[in-house]
């Protein structure tokens, strides 16, 4: 079946496509031209035409998100900040700076309020934030590499880091420090990606090696690893039932289970989300 729509975007790179609004028709996308570019999703319009520039970055936008509804953006970049833009006006409404390193990933607090979220870097550091006031709230250290993942339990009570350092780390916000360190001897190559079952009790991993490790995450021992790809795993994402879960990797495949069938794509992948009633996206 083709696609219903296909966006040219000049040529550069796509680090991130944020999650589609459940509030309106549209997505927004940014890479290696520092822009936050929004397309609306109307099969009857002019995607090329309707697209619109929100805001910039002064280096590459790494990811971007919905933070509580439509009408703002969320963006971490490799210059060093995170910034909560309005989709409208373009307007830079809060700009979070106490990192000092590239900003390689951000996840929101599983809260209906959305004013708490997580970023990771190559400073080596996680840093919780307070949307309403920019101010970091809490800071995470334990890697010795760049933090390439960050997701927060579905209890909202602790985040997970995957990092260059072959480990994944688990930090509990209550006792502000670190609880959990999942890794094994045999186990060298980086984390670029991490997300948790529907309860919180395993965490999936994808790695440079080209594997998946879920994780227990109460007895920190790894209880699968997953292969099939013949490149590095450069995204994950369980579906929100828990009972899908996909896999990008630089070998140009999507690979999506259930009971073991997968999907095959054609095209190098940097990200994978799943759409509110669980239909793969990417």
């Amino acid at each position: 079946m083709p696609p219903l729509e296909i966006w040219l975007l000049a040529g550069q790179l796509i680090f991130c496509l944020s999650t589609f609004s459940i509030f309106t028709f549209f997505a927004v996308c940014s890479g290696l031209d520092n822009k936050i570019t929004v397309y609306p999703l109307s099969i009857e319009e002019d995607v090329s035409a309707k697209k619109k520039t929100v805001g910039t970055h002064t280096s590459y936008m790494s990811c971007c998100i919905f933070p509580n509804s439509d009408q703002q953006i969320l963006t971490g970049s490799g210059d060093s900040t995170c910034a909560l833009w309005d989709v409208e006006s373009g307007q830079l409404l809060q700009s979070f700076q106490s990192h000092q390193g590239d900003i390689m990933a951000i996840d929101l607090a599983p809260s209906e309020t959305g004013n708490t979220f997580v970023s990771g870097s190559c400073d080596r550091l996680a840093l919780v934030w307070d949307m309403r006031t920019g101010q970091c709230v809490q800071a995470f250290e334990g890697h010795d590499s760049d933090v390439n993942s960050v997701k927060f339990h579905p209890s909202g009570d602790a985040i997970a880091t995957g990092s260059d350092d072959a480990t994944c780390r688990l930090f509990d916000l209550r006792a502000d420090r670190e609880v959990a360190v999942y890794n094994k001897e045999s186990i060298i190559f980086g984390v670029n990606s991490v997300d948790f079952s529907v309860s919180g009790r395993l965490l999936f991993a994808g790695y440079n090696d080209y594997t998946v490790n879920v994780w227990d995450t109460l007895k920190t021992c790894r209880v699968a690893m997953l292969y099939g790809h013949e490149n590095r795993v450069s995204c994950l994402k369980v579906s929100p039932d828990g009972c899908a879960f996909a896999t990008g990797s630089w070998d140009c495949t999507l690979r999506v289970s259930t009971h073991s069938r997968f999907l095959k794509m054609l095209f190098c992948l940097t990200f994978v989300m799943f759409t509110y009633t669980n239909s793969p996206i990417f």
